[in-house]
C-alpha cells in the first residue's frame, strides 16, 4: 500500500468547508466540501457552478471526478496544517525515506572493470591467456 502525498492530505482536511474547483474543461464549482477520496473525486453540496459562458446555476449535490480537475482553491486557514510542519522540517535538513545522501563511488562500476584493472574472478587467468585447462 502505497501513502498518500500532502496534497490529498490537504484536500481531506478541507473536508467541511466551502472550496472551489475547477474542471479541465474550465467549470468552477464553489460549494461545501463533503468528501475527498484519494484519488481527488470530490462530493460537493450547495454548490454554484459557472460554466465555460459565464453562466451559473446552483445545486444541491455535484460529483467531480478527480482525474477532471484543473485545480482547487483551498481555505486559508489549511495554511496552519501539521501536514505544511512536517515539511518544513524536511526542508532544513531531516532525510525522508529516500535514498539519503548518495556519495560518488572511487572507481569504476560494471562486471567488466574487474577484469580490466587486472584482477582476476572465480580462479585462472583472464580468458585469451591460457586457462587451468589442460589437453
Amino acid at each position: 500500500m502505497t501513502a498518500i502525498g500532502v496534497p490529498i492530505k490537504i484536500l481531506h482536511e478541507a473536508e467541511g468547508h466551502i472550496i472551489t474547483l475547477e474542471t479541465v474543461i474550465g467549470e468552477v464549482y464553489r460549494g461545501k466540501l463533503v468528501e475527498a477520496e484519494d484519488n481527488m473525486n470530490c462530493q460537493m453540496a450547495d454548490v454554484t457552478v459557472t460554466l465555460r459562458d459565464g453562466r451559473s446555476h446552483t445545486l444541491d449535490n455535484v460529483f467531480v471526478r478527480g482525474s477532471s480537475l484543473r485545480f482547487v482553491i483551498l481555505p486559508d486557514m489549511l495554511k496552519n496544517a501539521p501536514m505544511f510542519k512536517n515539511i518544513g522540517r524536511a526542508q532544513k535538513g531531516a532525510h525522508g525515506m529516500g535514498l539519503g545522501d548518495i556519495q560518488p563511488t572511487s572507481g569504476p562500476r560494471g562486471r567488466g572493470s574487474a577484469f580490466r584493472g587486472g584482477i582476476r574472478g572465480r580462479g585462472g587467468a583472464v580468458r585469451g591467456r591460457g586457462g587451468p585447462f589442460r589437453g
